[in-house]
């Protein structure tokens, strides 16, 4: 049995073709997405320990103290600190006051959404689209004073801000 180190990102009615290296590089044809998934040394060596508990492990990091949380909303883009993807636009960020960075609306694309039963309710994960890297949790109808209603509550740790 061959085993490919890639994930596939959203099911789909039917099958086309995909190539795949021995390399990692990942192309596709049709309408299948795929992304290649690093080993857990291939992470480590790239993200700080604390980076790597959050982002790969499904971690938190603790209120109010992430380097993005007092950030106000302006210009560039927040990008995933495991493969550089931009997340979301600077101005979509707001004053939530809940301890995390947070954000009313996503780049398309740039996030997948998981149902997460973990902590004994029912949230909503996100993930970066493009490594899979755990990102935090969207709540919904909370009343925010935002276009969406929505906060996209992230983990500053698995941020970077490009200005």
């Amino acid at each position: 049995m061959i085993r490919v180190n890639t994930v596939l990102r959203r099911k789909l009615p039917k099958f086309t073709a995909a190539i795949v290296s021995p390399l990692g590089t990942v192309r596709s044809t049709g309408n299948i997405r795929l992304y290649t998934m690093k080993t857990e040394q291939e992470w480590l060596a790239v993200l700080s320990p604390q980076q790597f508990r959050v982002l790969r492990q499904l971690g938190t990091e603790a209120p109010f103290l992430g380097e993005y949380v007092k950030t106000p909303a302006g210009k560039g883009e927040y990008l995933c600190v495991g493969c550089s993807q931009p997340l979301y636009k600077a101005d979509t960020k707001f004053p939530a006051h809940c301890g995390w960075p947070a954000f009313y609306e996503a780049i398309p694309g740039a996030i997948r959404t998981i149902e997460d039963r973990l902590m004994g309710m029912t949230r909503t994960e996100m993930r970066c689209s493009k490594c899979d890297g755990h990102l935090g949790h969207i709540f919904k109808g909370e009343g925010y004073k935002t276009p969406t209603d929505e906060r996209h509550c992230v983990n500053s740790i698995c941020l970077k801000l490009k200005e």
